[in-house]
């Protein structure tokens, strides 16, 4: 009993500095779920883990036979409510997921909480080391792998002065971008909209398909949103 004021203090802080080092991360990169948020989960999870710790000195008029230790039960609880907590910051915006990374990163901090709550501080910190590995320096990994980059692409013209699909698609492929499946909408004020998938390996090639269609005769407007992040 003499040490457990230090012990609960040296695992909060502990926690709660992980949780931090994580959620600067994620707030640096403009992510709804940073700072604060990380801190906090760390934090709750290794308080909830702390119950676990002492429930001996909590019940300790309690016999024997009445107490079942099970750490992993309260560690399934904890890991259980994160998950909703995740769920919340993963939004769908058309073919666009975003905050996948993010609820990851959540999870990941509530499993250090857990683990600095039991009193492992080396996995906790390399734990800790590696979400900030993967977060920073994977992301420039990312940036440099040719990976396939996925864009809803939509355009309006009046009817009678719209290329046809075998032109878009011949302007698509000469600025390096593939069009997908496509849609068709005409409008009450006569004029017709045209919506489709596009993708590509190469980062610049959108720019030059807005560049493309901006000198298209008959293109009234156009938008291209990229897919992802």
């Amino acid at each position: 009993m003499h040490g457990e004021p230090a012990i609960v203090l040296l695992r909060l802080l502990l926690a709660a500095l992980a949780g931090a080092l994580i959620g600067i991360e994620r707030t640096l990169h403009g992510r709804p779920a940073g700072f604060r948020t990380h801190t906090l989960v760390c934090a709750a999870s290794a308080l909830l883990m702390l119950l676990t710790v002492f429930q001996w000195d909590l019940l300790a008029g309690a016999p024997l036979e009445t107490v079942r230790v099970d750490p992993t039960r309260m560690a399934q609880g904890i890991m259980t409510g994160i998950g909703f907590l995740g769920a919340g910051v993963i939004l769908k915006e058309r073919l666009a997921v975003r905050g996948l990374t993010t609820a990851a990163s959540i999870w990941m901090t509530a499993s250090i909480g857990i683990i600095l709550g039991m009193g492992l501080y080396l996995a906790g910190a390399l734990a800790t080391a590696l979400t900030l590995g993967v977060l920073a320096v994977f992301r420039w990994i990312e940036d440099a792998v040719p990976s396939l980059r996925y864009a809803w692409l939509e355009l309006r013209c009046p009817c009678g002065e719209c290329p046809d699909e075998a032109r878009l698609r011949e302007l698509c492929r000469a600025q390096g971008v593939r069009a997908g499946a496509m849609s068709y909408q005409r409008h009450p004020d006569g004029s017709c909209e045209f919506r489709m998938t596009v993708r590509t390996r190469d980062p610049r090639a959108f720019g030059r398909l807005a560049g493309a269609l901006r000198a298209e005769p008959g293109v009234e407007a156009f938008s291209i949103t990229p897919a992802g992040g």
